[in-house]
């Protein structure tokens, strides 16, 4: 609105100057009118010249000029008297005067009259006018364009609010899909651990074993919660091994595939001792996400997940997670971290969008789609800052 502003203030102002500048044109080119036909009256004045000059400059003027007596009265035949006026010679003489007198007192409203008299100073005629509709237009241009951007300006905030009512929509739309999502690993797994305990009854040491694989699942469950509650502030960040959590992540998905009706292996490409400034709770979303989506997209028997981890330079790391699933258009690329965006019918309305703000907001870092095609699989890559300390 302020840019919409300033630009009308700026054509306003140079159109002034512009119709300033005509008007002055203008009112020169009646003086030197005027200056002609007060040499008429000279008896030393070659007349037949000046005449050929007046037919000369009249057709040069594009503004209205009414030539009327020392009382203000235009003189007969006024066709002859005026210029750049349509008279209604269908009318009568008197209603075409009356026609004529009225459009002097507008003529009047505008500017003087410019006055030619005799040596003795008599007045001999009046000169009325006015400007050209070309300056009448160049002053209504700022209006109209005015009137045109505040047109812009209103159908824009409506269709940005509606956007904007539209995004935060899809926003809770996707954080309540992005909360099922990510309850529904752990919830899962625990129906399924229920079902094997009434299983392996009489067996004890399976009993433990899926004792313990059930308080992990509800310790997920207490960090999702937490998870949820740090959106919105500022992590708390240490210094962390990142293959260590990376392999604690892929421990708990592989052990959790079968649960979810996926049979797909998770290869890991570590490379030891590579530490970065993080916060824990919130990077493990991100790699969990990244799993997670990558194990949807698999829809053969043999999947495959290989999640790598390398020095890309003395200060940098970095992270990519590839799958062999049905990959992405690039249209898709283009609009995977957007809020509510999925290509399922469940799953990533909000998953990649929070995890973009966990590595680019909260880490100082860089996600994106490094490749993927469809039939072949995708990659994502993750930049982080290597903490050397």
């Amino acid at each position: 609105m302020l840019v919409a502003l300033l630009i009308v203030f700026a054509v306003v102002i140079y159109t002034r100057i512009i119709v300033d500048e005509l008007i002055q044109r203008e009112q020169q080119s009646i003086k030197l009118y005027t200056d002609i036909f007060k040499r008429t009256t000279d008896p030393d004045a070659n007349l037949e010249d000046l005449y050929v000059l007046i037919e000369k400059i009249s057709p040069t003027l594009s503004f209205p000029i009414i030539t009327t007596d020392e009382n203000n009265v235009p003189i007969y035949p006024y066709e002859q008297w005026t210029l750049n006026i349509n008279i209604d010679t269908t009318k009568t003489i008197q209603e075409q005067k009356n026609f004529l007198l009225n459009y002097i007192n507008k003529m009047q409203s505008d500017y003087e009259p410019i006055v030619v008299t005799d040596s003795d100073g008599k007045i001999l005629l009046k000169f009325f006018y006015t400007h050209s509709e070309l300056i009448d237009n160049l002053e209504m241009f700022p209006i109209i364009e005015f009137f045109i951007i505040t047109i812009f300006i209103v159908i824009g905030y409506i269709a940005f609010s509606n956007i904007r009512k539209t995004e935060e929509s899809k926003v809770w739309v996707g954080m309540a899909k992005e909360a099922a999502h990510q309850l529904g690993t752990p919830i899962s797994s625990l129906l399924a651990w229920i079902e094997i305990i009434k299983f392996n009854k009489g067996e004890p040491e399976k009993l433990n074993e899926t004792l313990v694989e059930m308080q992990k699942d509800v310790e997920r469950l207490n960090m999702i919660a937490t998870r949820f509650s740090k959106i919105g502030s500022l992590p708390e960040r240490k210094r962390v091994n990142i293959s260590e959590i990376l392999e604690n992540v892929c421990n708990y998905f592989e052990k959790r595939m079968p649960h979810l009706g996926k049979k797909i292996r998770i290869e890991r490409i570590f490379q030891k001792n590579l530490y970065s400034d993080l916060n824990a709770e919130l990077f493990q979303w991100v790699i969990e996400n990244l799993l997670k989506n990558s194990a949807e997209a698999i829809d053969t028997k043999n999947g495959r997940v290989s999640i790598e981890l390398a020095e890309l330079s003395r200060n940098k790391i970095v992270i990519t997670v590839s799958d062999n699933g049905k990959g992405m258009t690039l249209k898709q690329r283009r609009q995977i971290f957007f809020p509510g965006f999925t290509t399922k019918k469940r799953g990533w309305g909000l998953g990649l969008t929070l995890s973009k703000r966990i590595i680019e907001e909260y880490h100082n870092g860089k996600i994106f789609v490094k490749e993927s095609s469809l039939g072949k699989g995708t990659t994502f890559q993750i930049e982080l800052e290597k903490s050397n300390q």
